[in-house]
């Protein structure tokens, strides 16, 4: 800022003389940064046995024999045999499964800026006999 005072200088009793400047300045600056990450997994196992077993058997039989006192024999034999296995087994074996995963970032950047310069002067002079004014500007 600079200031010039005339004082009582040619008739002219008042004179006074202002400039000056400013500066402001904001400067703001707002980061964000997120991250989200998943996984997720998912598994079975199924498994299954049955067995079984079966048998059957059917004998019948008959038999004769007869001997009489001249030594004569007779002798006779009727017989029949069945018989049935059976054998049976499952498995059953199953799997499944499932996996995912998921991973996202997020970045957000904001910046304000902001300037204001002004400059201004002003010049003030009073003359009480009429004469001219002389006017002078001195800087520091």
């Amino acid at each position: 800022m600079s200031e010039w005072d005339s004082g009582d200088n040619g008739g002219v009793d008042y004179g006074h003389v202002e400039a000056g400047q400013e500066h402001e300045s904001l400067d703001q600056l707002h980061q964000v940064h997120a991250a989200d990450n998943d996984y997720d997994s998912q598994f079975g196992v199924y498994e299954q046995d049955s067995a079984s077993a079966e048998s059957t058997s059917f004998d019948q039989g008959h038999h004769v024999e007869y001997s009489d006192p001249s030594g004569a024999q007779y002798e006779e034999s009727d017989f029949t045999s069945y018989d049935h296995n059976e054998a049976n087994a499952d498995h059953v074996f199953a799997a499944e499964g499932s996996e995912s995963s998921h991973a996202s970032e997020y970045d957000q950047l904001d910046a304000l800026q902001a300037r204001f310069d002004s400059a201004f002067a002003s010049g003030t002079e009073l003359h009480t006999d009429g004469g001219s004014a002389a006017l002078g500007v001195a800087s520091n």
